[in-house]
């Protein structure tokens, strides 16, 4: 396979050869008036080229790599890890590549710390509004007390138990954050054992059937399962997830509407919990950041169902560390679907 030369080397043998045409032409002129012999033109022209040709190249190698060398110390003050481990080259082509690909990785990672940055903004703005609310609601209480509400007896016993109820949001929303810090970080160890799907299902129905029944929804299963469907997880975490997704499918599902659960074979050692609801459904613009931390898709309205913003990060994370996949799937005023899968016992 022929190789091409260096563009330097091309360089060099045309710088070269003009050089020794010169000056041979020159020496040949003198040469002619005084009557030397021919040959001596041709040793002369060879020792001139090669010379040339040797000084030409160490020259531009020399003036090209300090140049470049110049580029990559440079880049190097930004980014030591990209350009510092490999060799200098002095071939301007690769090195335009490796310029407008350092280029293209840097606008990459300054886009992604900007979203980054959006994204914080927003989380801190949304961690505040969370917890000012319910202190704000405690201080009001509180100082209304302080003011000579205390002597009435009835007023001092509403206002404490509202104040108590703001304490208790307070909470709840501090034990999620400190919830998901551990699963995020590895911290929260799960407690993986073997259980009936079906059965923790059927408990997460026994518990919000009141709460259902004020809306007059259903809570049912797709089919009778008659055998227990036995997967290996963290049960109370599954049955956190459950809640969560259960309660949401209540909160947002519409009166004398259903919440159904279903339990599908995926392939021979997983299965597919999906819940199902016909509620109010949601928007396909919402969907990419539904799990976000503190995210909600009605930025009034929810505020009012209660909560702490949280659960659909905590059912993410849980599923998460489960090394399994959650998905949800919706359509505004047909309803939606939350699905994750889990590990069954052959």
């Amino acid at each position: 396979m022929q190789k091409k030369l260096k563009k330097t080397y091309k360089f060099a043998f045309k710088t070269s050869l003009y050089i020794t045409l010169f000056l041979t032409l020159a020496v040949s002129i003198f040469l002619y008036f005084n009557n030397i012999l021919d040959w001596f033109v041709i040793l002369f022209a060879l020792i001139t080229y090669t010379v040339c040709f040797l000084i030409t190249q160490y020259r531009v190698e020399r003036f090209i790599y300090r140049r470049v060398k110049r580029i990559y110390d440079d880049l190097t003050l930004l980014e030591s890890t990209s350009l510092r481990n490999q060799p200098i080259t002095t071939d301007m082509g690769t090195l335009t590549k490796e310029i407008d690909k350092y280029a293209r990785d840097k606008k990459l990672e300054i886009e992604t710390l900007k979203i980054r940055e959006e994204y914080r903004k927003e989380y801190m703005g949304n961690v505040s509004h969370e917890l000012k609310t319910p202190l704000f609601t405690v201080q009001g209480y509180i100082l209304t007390l302080l003011d000579g509400a205390m002597d009435d007896e009835k007023i001092r016993k509403k206002y404490l138990n509202r104040a108590s109820k703001g304490v208790e949001r307070l909470i709840y929303i501090v034990k999620d954050l400190d919830m998901i810090t551990k699963l995020e970080t590895g911290d929260l160890s799960l407690n993986i054992e073997e259980f009936d799907i079906v059965e923790l299902v059927q408990s997460v129905f026994d518990l919000f059937e009141m709460k259902a029944a004020k809306k007059k929804i259903t809570l049912a299963f797709d089919m009778e399962y008659k055998v227990p469907i036995m997967v290996t997880a963290d049960r109370e975490r599954i049955q956190q997830v459950l809640t969560n997704l259960i309660v949401n499918s209540i909160k947002y599902g519409r009166e004398k509407g259903t919440t159904e659960v279903s339990i599908e074979n995926l392939i021979k050692n997983k299965v597919i919990v999906r819940v199902t609801d016909n509620g109010e459904g949601i928007d396909k613009e919402h969907l990419p950041r539904l799990f976000e931390r503190f995210y909600r898709v009605d930025k009034s309205g929810s505020r009012k169902e209660g909560g702490s913003g949280l659960g659909l990060s905590i059912v993410k994370h849980i599923i998460e560390a489960h090394n399994e996949k959650i998905y949800v799937e919706s359509e505004v005023e047909v309803g939606s679907e939350f699905s994750f899968t889990l590990e069954k016992i052959k």
